[in-house]
């Protein structure tokens, strides 16, 4: 059997990094097995508006429903599975198939109405803008 050089079988190897990589990244049970929080979100906040960025390769914007309500986002979707031919024998299978659902606390109050979603390259862009209680008021100072 071929070894690398520090002993261990690639297989074995490989199977230790998928281990620890479960164990360790952001992960949720499903249907008794580890998986990986899907999708990886980036949020950060500006002075009028939160956004919302999401990694959705392969996905339609006709397979997404987004929905806001009170201080919580929702993203909503379907991964389409692989057609393989018939006779294929998958010797890896990560990328995970089905409907998904992702629920974000938003940090501020927004304002439902105005919230806009772009899917552009696989990447969706959610802008949901502050309530006006949420946003920053200068107070003046009276003297």
């Amino acid at each position: 059997m071929w070894r690398e050089s520090n002993g261990q079988t690639p297989v074995l190897r490989g199977e230790a990094d998928r281990l620890f990589n479960n164990f360790f990244g952001p992960s949720q049970a499903v249907t008794g097995r580890m998986t990986r929080i899907f999708p990886a979100l980036n949020v950060w906040e500006r002075e009028a508006a939160l956004c919302v960025e999401a990694e959705l390769p392969g996905i339609r914007s006709d397979d997404l429903d987004i929905s806001v309500a009170g201080q919580q986002l929702v993203i909503k979707g379907r991964r389409p599975d692989f057609q393989a031919e018939v006779g294929v024998s998958f010797h890896r299978r990560e990328r995970g198939v089905g409907e998904f659902v992702r629920a974000l606390e938003l940090p501020v109050e927004v304002d439902a109405a105005g919230v806009e979603a772009k899917l552009t390259d696989g990447v969706l862009l959610i802008t949901l803008p502050k309530a006006e209680a949420a946003k920053p008021r200068k107070i003046e100072v009276k003297g």
